[in-house]
């Protein structure tokens, strides 16, 4: 018993620095949030609590409010999709054995590494501007463009989406290692039978897939949702043009750093945080009609 003890000990030894990390970094920043959520906090003076006036004028009396709402959900709508599918798409092509497909591999990772990064953004200001890489691709191809992706409010919003897309590389290593699993014996099985390759696509990876993509598909959705380093840097904060690119978190943070009402951005992120709870429960849910479980049937 004594020695059981001391093993219990030195476990909690081991595990207090994450614990206290966690209640320091991580569960204290998240009950102070949620106080100043019921307050007017300009981080100048104490917290005044106002109670649910600051969600009441969130939902009632702020227009910019519900616009970053909808852009958000507009792209997230789009982007999540986009680069699933692409995501899927590369894994298949390089789930081949041929020589120096470890190089490609790494190379398609690669966006994934630097795409979220201040560098990227300024670089994707400029493959979007007026004379930026797209125009000068359409003007090889005889199509003469000089506006800018960025500055167009018809166009401003996909070239966040289009950076997103091109950062498929974690969902796609994720997809490899799915499709890794799935044994042979079951195309060479449809093959004998006569299914065809894009038969065997929604016969076999797809429902052997599902898991994979239930995981890719939830982390992804939390991920565009918090989405903010490339709509500062290309909109160079402000969210335009005509807030066409004012994604929540973005609002979330001018209504903290810039305006000084930290409880009105406190009541956002909460608000952030339900939805996501909710998107990410439906998902789960939902998955039982989709997603299968070769071990265990249909769920």
């Amino acid at each position: 018993m004594k020695l059981r003890h001391n093993d219990h000990v030195v476990g909690y030894l081991f595990s207090a620095p994450f614990i206290l990390g966690f209640l320091i970094f991580t569960v204290f920043p998240m009950l102070s949030s949620l106080y100043y959520s019921f307050t007017n906090f300009n981080l100048l003076t104490a917290p005044d609590f106002v109670g649910l006036d600051n969600f009441r004028k969130m939902f009632t009396d702020d227009e910019k409010y519900w616009n970053s709402v909808k852009v958000t959900l507009h792209y997230v709508v789009a982007s999540v999709p986009l680069r699933l599918a692409f995501a899927l798409l590369v894994a298949m092509i390089l789930n081949k054995a041929v020589t120096g497909i470890g190089l490609y591999r790494s190379a398609y990772y690669l966006p994934s590494l630097i795409g979220g990064s201040v560098a990227v953004s300024i670089l994707w200001t400029q493959v979007f501007g007026d004379q930026g890489l797209v125009n000068s691709a359409l003007g090889l191809l005889g199509i003469e463009s000089n506006a800018s992706w960025i500055g167009n409010p018809k166009t401003s919003l996909w070239t966040l989406i289009a950076l997103s897309v091109w950062q498929f590389g974690s969902s796609m290593l994720i997809f490899l290692a799915g499709l890794k699993n799935i044994p042979k014996d079951y195309y060479e099985a449809a093959s004998v039978d006569g299914a065809g390759s894009i038969r065997r696509f929604f016969k076999i990876t797809l429902p052997l897939l599902s898991p994979i993509i239930l995981f890719n598909l939830i982390m992804q959705t939390i991920s565009a949702f918090m989405t903010f380093t490339p709509a500062y840097i290309i909109s160079r904060g402000e969210g335009g043009p005509l807030d066409t690119t004012l994604l929540y978190s973005l609002y979330l943070y001018k209504r903290a750093f810039e305006f000084y009402e930290m409880g009105y951005a406190s009541a956002m992120a909460w608000i952030m945080l339900f939805v996501i709870g909710i998107l990410t429960l439906i998902l789960f849910q939902t998955s039982r009609f989709w997603v299968h479980y070769e071990s265990k049937g249909d769920r």
